[in-house]
């Protein structure tokens, strides 16, 4: 008698459907609860003799496994219909949706530019710790201990090791390549540095610098203004105009400031240029032979010439961004005008 209620209620399972979510509850309250008619049969278990009960307790746990089965695949049956149904046909012949593309930040693009122009006239790329000691970011730059030329520089000190600073420029990088190998050398070091400074639209103290250093016989200062002269016209345009300004430097001798013809107003005078046509880009001049005796170099047979840039600067001459603190706000309206930039 309980064989063929098994039987009928196997061919029960097997045949029912379900396409919603009461019709599947339907199913578990009449297979699967513990008041199900699959529950009604194993109380009666009991009943049967002893010599039949391990066949039918057989049966009746293949019959409960039958039933577990056959539900996981209702859920899935009515998981994609009323899924499909909240979806609208997809139109086949329409052309795919375009995906909105994110753009590269300015500073990345201007770094990526300047090292691209410098690695095509022989320039490889080095780069330092952003922790410096005072050694490579002061004492071998011809910055003697007291000297009044250190208060150019407005220093974040290290409160635990005052011999330990955050780099102000990435020259520490120049002093361990010199340090480590002999001339020939002919690198850039772009990297992040940091001022003590008060953040305004015209200065912050974080910001980004790209140096560069070159070291071997016979290295003049021609060499420095042809390099300086090339990086110009190649960031900007061929029309742009270069001057050198005397200046000082502890760590070069003869020291040049690098003014470019204003790329606004192109030499007419803006409010960017004072009015005067000219924007200073960079800081120049050849190595002081002390830099280079520091580093275990012969100055008397290498010299060499050394440059620095801000990355904002060159920046902000050639997308006209006039305040440095936009940079890094994250203001995706900002960032979404250089979607042209790759």
């Amino acid at each position: 008698m309980i064989r063929e209620k098994v039987e009928d209620i196997a061919r029960q399972i097997e045949a029912f459907k379900a396409d919603t979510q009461e019709e599947l509850e339907k199913y578990r309250m009449r297979f699967i609860s513990k008041k199900s008619v699959v529950g009604e049969l194993f109380a009666h278990l009991k009943d049967v003799p002893n010599s039949e009960k391990r066949e039918v307790g057989q049966l009746l746990n293949q019959l409960k496994q039958q039933a577990q089965s056959k539900f996981q695949v209702l859920i899935g049956d009515v998981e994609s219909k009323s899924s499909g149904a909240d979806q609208a046909p997809v139109d086949l012949t329409l052309p795919p949706a375009g995906f909105e593309l994110g753009s590269v930040h300015p500073l990345t693009y201007t770094r990526n530019k300047i090292i691209e122009i410098f690695e095509r006239i022989g320039f490889n790329v080095a780069d330092g710790p952003e922790i410096e000691d005072d050694w490579h970011n002061f004492t071998a730059l011809n910055f003697p201990e007291n000297h009044p030329a250190r208060e150019m520089q407005d220093t974040f000190f290290i409160e635990k090791n005052p011999d330990m600073v955050l780099r102000t420029h990435t020259s520490g990088v120049q002093i361990r390549m010199m340090e480590n190998q002999q001339p020939p050398i002919r690198s850039i070091m772009p990297g992040r540095v940091y001022r003590n400074e008060a953040v305004s639209a015209r200065a912050h103290c974080v910001f980004h610098q790209v140096e560069g250093l070159y070291v071997n016989k016979k290295v003049s200062f021609v060499d420095l203004k042809q390099t300086l002269y090339h990086f110009a016209k190649e960031m900007f345009s061929k029309d742009t105009k270069v001057r050198y300004r005397p200046s000082y430097f502890p760590f070069t001798e003869p020291s040049a400031e690098i003014d470019i013809s204003c790329q606004i107003c192109h030499g007419d005078g803006c409010q960017l240029c004072k009015y005067t046509g000219w924007v200073e880009i960079a800081g120049s001049g050849m190595v002081d032979p002390n830099v280079l005796e520091n580093c275990g170099i012969d100055s008397t047979e290498y010299t060499g010439f050394a440059f620095g840039m801000g990355i904002e600067r060159i920046t902000q001459l050639k997308f006209q961004v006039n305040d440095l603190r936009l940079y890094t706000e994250n203001d995706i309206r900002f960032l979404k005008q250089f979607r042209t930039l790759h």
